[in-house]
């Protein structure tokens, strides 16, 4: 049966198929739907993790006892897992592993735009990279294939266009996969220097036969169109290109990214007067083209910046121009992002910009709190780097700038990868002021469960991290908590802990204002009669509160009556109708 399916949901559909019974991952845009999509397989096990690196250990685990598994994250993510990643290259496998990292060219969703298929290459893993919906699946099944047969944990690039965009999936009824036996092995299993350095061998080996697979297998595949230039792509630029030059030249699609080809290449390019290479981000086939003496056109006309358009390509291969844009001629209003209305940071920005203090800040929605008119961040680096970077920033510059500066991090955050940097500060006798933004989910990515939650991923009871008691049990002594909503009493807690030379956790607690069970009532509204214009109520930034012809109105339609503006305004004028 044929369905319409997104890339990720295809991935986790393949992963169903191939009989895979392990999934670890922790939630990152564009990789999230994949772990979200397999969860209504009931036969497979599958968790949210504290973070990537704990998700493919867990993986790593279970293949390692025979299962087929798979562990998921965006490319920053597979930066946090690098560590097991690598070693497991060494390890090889037992049952089927498969780490399915989503790159994401033009930075829709991440701090940086990395270029995955270098860790292939530095781990000495297998690369697949589909093009569309239907080779997601297929190639997610081919990946558990090969793993096992060449003994070897394989990667599965994505992009964001494949991960997010839809195409045609022929769905058929899962394998019925055996859980291979789990024997002990230590020379196997065991990576103590002895034992890797002969592991290391057997790495280079499996390279060699995976070059030789490299050259005949069908996941490389060559279109002949009987033309004198020829393009070699793959992923999403693949089918960027033959959407902007269908049959106007002959293509080698490389399903297969690592390692690639020779002998295919090479007579491949033989073939053509020109060739080019179309690939986003960086030159990793056109490197290989010219380290094996073939000459290929890449980057000397395609950006190394974001993503790539079929006009664009037309425009460098044929030489043809795109046509003029049908768009409005008129200037297209900015819509800068912003936090939702009633969202529970910004209360906790807009108590930060008042005191006008440094603010040291994480990856989330909070993030957004660096944005106009809040301007209440200051850096933002990676996941769990606040309180890191804070402390750093503090012993560069003295105790009288820990007085000024404070620390931003969410909850799932803070578990994924803040909690060492508060023990680091704890242990080194640092000054920080910490705040945890609880919204009691982990919000960015689109609302999973995470250990301060209580739920699992399947919205199964579990215990809950209490992070007053962890934030004690690594010796710090003040630990608070207090609602974002309360400015006031928040400005003061924040002005007593930053005043003190020692470590302070304040826990800024709201539950996320999109959340099912966050009911606020009526709406807020304006009495203009008590309103004096002094446009306070719109420092908080909320998409409901807007300037018209001078006078502040409350968008009914977008308001739900969370109240901080109520608490802003002082003189009364924004009233709480029920």
């Amino acid at each position: 049966m044929k369905k319409l399916m997104l890339g990720n949901e295809a991935v986790a559909r393949g992963a169903y198929e191939a009989g895979v019974s392990v999934v670890s991952s922790y939630p990152g845009t564009p990789s999230t739907e994949i772990t979200e999509s397999i969860v209504k397989y009931e036969d497979i096990y599958v968790e949210w993790a504290p973070n990537e690196k704990v998700a493919a250990e867990v993986a790593v685990g279970a293949a390692t006892a025979g299962a087929r598994a798979t562990t998921c994250m965006k490319h920053v993510g597979l930066n946090v897992m690098a560590d097991p990643v690598f070693t497991s290259s060494y390890r090889g496998v037992n049952g089927g592993l498969v780490y399915c990292v989503a790159d994401d060219q033009g930075m829709h969703s991440s701090q940086n735009e990395q270029d995955s298929r270098h860790y292939a290459e530095a781990a000495k893993i297998m690369m697949l990279e589909p093009s569309d919906s239907g080779e997601c699946k297929e190639f997610t099944k081919k990946a558990f294939e090969l793993s096992e047969e060449y003994d070897t944990p394989v990667f599965l690039r994505l992009s964001t266009r494949v991960s997010h965009s839809q195409s045609l999936v022929d769905e058929v009824e899962p394998i019925d996969y055996k859980l291979k036996d789990y024997e002990k092995n230590p020379s196997k299993y065991v990576m103590s220097p002895a034992n890797a350095i002969k592991r290391h061998v057997v790495v280079e080996e499996r390279m060699k036969q995976l070059s030789e697979f490299a050259e005949t297998t069908e996941l490389n595949l060559v279109e002949d169109n009987g033309a004198k230039i020829g393009v070699i792509a793959a992923g999403i630029a693949y089918m960027y290109a033959k959407e902007a030059l269908a049959d106007s030249v002959n293509y080698l699609k490389l399903g297969m990214i690592y390692p690639m080809p020779e002998r295919l290449i090479k007579d491949f390019a033989a073939k053509c007067d020109k060739v080019y290479v179309i690939e986003e981000l960086d030159p990793v086939i056109e490197n290989h083209c010219k380290k094996i003496g073939v000459d290929v056109i890449g980057k000397d006309v395609f950006t190394l910046l974001g993503e790539y358009t079929p006009s664009m390509i037309k425009k460098q291969v044929l030489g043809i121009d795109p046509p003029e844009s049908l768009a409005a001629n008129e200037p297209i209003p900015v819509r800068p992002p912003v936090m939702c209305a009633g969202c529970p940071h910004r209360g906790t920005f807009y108590v930060l910009k008042k005191l006008g203090l440094n603010v040291s800040g994480d990856i989330g929605c909070y993030t957004l709190g660096a944005m106009a008119p809040l301007n209440s961040m200051d850096t933002n680096l990676c996941m769990g780097a606040a309180i890191g970077e804070a402390h750093g920033m503090i012993k560069a510059r003295g105790k009288d700038f820990a007085k000024n500066t404070v620390s931003v991090i969410g909850d799932s955050t803070f578990i994924h990868s803040g909690i060492t940097g508060l023990i680091d500060t704890v242990y080194n006798k640092g000054a920080s002021t910490i705040l945890i933004l609880d919204n009691s989910i982990t919000g960015m990515t689109g609302h999973q469960d995470n250990p301060t939650t209580g739920y699992t991923i399947r919205k199964e009871e579990t215990k809950q991290v209490n992070l007053i008691a962890l934030c004690k049990s690594v010796g710090v002594e003040m630990v608070f908590v207090c609602d974002p909503f309360d400015i006031k009493s928040l400005e003061i807690l924040i002005k007593a802990e930053t005043a003190k030379d020692e470590v302070s956790v304040i826990i800024v607690q709201r539950p996320c204002a999109l959340l099912k069970t966050v009911k606020y009532s009526g709406h807020c509204k304006v009495n203009e009669e008590k309103c004096k214009k002094c446009k306070m109520c719109m420092r908080i930034g909320c998409p409901a509160i807007s300037a018209v012809d001078g006078r502040i109105e409350i968008d009914m339609t977008q308001c739900n009556g969370c109240g901080l503006c109520v608490n802003v305004c002082p003189f009364g004028a924004i009233e709480k109708e029920d």
